[in-house]
């Protein structure tokens, strides 16, 4: 049975940022995409300076300088796969669906996480967990690292207030060891509180502090040297995990083309032959990088 190759393209597109996923919690920047490739971003300059009570006239005139911030869309391949031409007689068309539906389910991941990859803060925009003892728990990680606590999770807040953060559309996403070490920090009370706020269908699973807070099983992964670690990368016994925050309209996502390939009755491999790309990414959207900070792990010294 032939693919019915226009509604797998439709149902891609509309499942890579599902509402209920941490990726539609950002603006959505497709209509900025140029041929599929790249995303601008318009930021404006400052804004003109206020006088109290101006007593000279004619008053200096100034020019507002903008600026552009640019990112390219990041390209996501599957391996294709081939289906003898045996198993397309011989095997439901459910099979063939769930082996379908299971590469296009890897490449909404890799995208995803990749995404956070592209908003993750530098060493300047960082909040150090301050917690009592935990066992590290990134891929090779070594001795004990500070956990989370709501402590932490009021600092992020007063640097977002400081920094003229909106109160709505705040954001925190943590890992499971995170979100583990930040329930086991609260009293009974704060634990009504903070799942009174949960919003399943949103993906929010609590509030704490102005943060609509979400967990996956992992975020981010930093050196020792507050380096953006990628997962797929070699770990060291000093990384360490890491949360993200965000201001929903300071992070940008975009979905560029997406395509699939496919060979069917191929006669060298005597059957179908298919694959997927797809074009994504995002970026932090603000030149001062306001809105954004990775909440990450502190070692426990030795002794």
């Amino acid at each position: 049975m032939a693919i019915q190759k226009e509604i797998w393209l439709r149902t891609i597109v509309e499942n890579l940022f599902a509402d209920d996923t941490f990726a539609a919690k950002a603006v959505n920047d497709d209509q900025y995409v140029n041929e599929g490739k790249k995303v601008h971003i318009p930021n404006a300059g400052a804004p003109s300076k206020v006088q109290k009570n101006r007593s000279t006239v004619p008053a200096t005139v100034s020019k507002r300088t903008d600026t552009d911030v640019e990112y390219a869309l990041d390209e996501f391949t599957t391996d294709p796969v081939h289906i003898p031409y045996a198993e397309t007689i011989e095997l439901s068309y459910d099979k063939r669906n769930s082996v379908i539906s299971q590469d296009r389910a890897q490449l909404f991941e890799v995208a995803r996480q990749n995404l956070l990859y592209r908003w993750a803060p530098d060493s300047n925009h960082m909040v150090p967990t301050t917690g009592k003892s935990v066992a590290a728990h990134t891929a090779l990680a070594t001795g004990n690292r500070k956990g989370l606590s709501k402590a932490d999770v009021l600092t992020l807040m007063t640097q977002f207030d400081k920094d003229n953060i909106p109160q709505r559309g705040r954001y925190l996403l943590l890992d499971a060891q995170m979100y583990a070490q930040l329930l086991s920090d609260m009293t009974e009370t704060d634990a009504i509180g903070f799942f009174q706020a949960a919003d399943v269908k949103r993906g929010i699973v609590g509030g704490l502090y102005g943060f609509e807070v979400m967990k996956r099983s992992q975020v981010l992964r930093y050196n020792s040297s507050n380096a953006l670690l990628e997962f797929d990368k070699a770990g060291a016994a000093a990384d360490n995990a890491a949360g993200l925050a965000w201001y929903e309209a300071s992070v940008s996502r975009a979905l560029g083309e997406v395509k699939m390939f496919d060979s069917m009755d191929n006669p060298l491999y005597y059957g179908d032959i298919y694959s997927f790309l797809v074009r994504c990414g995002g970026a932090i959207r603000r030149n001062d990088k306001k809105g954004v900070y990775a909440l990450v792990q502190s070692a426990v010294s030795a002794g």
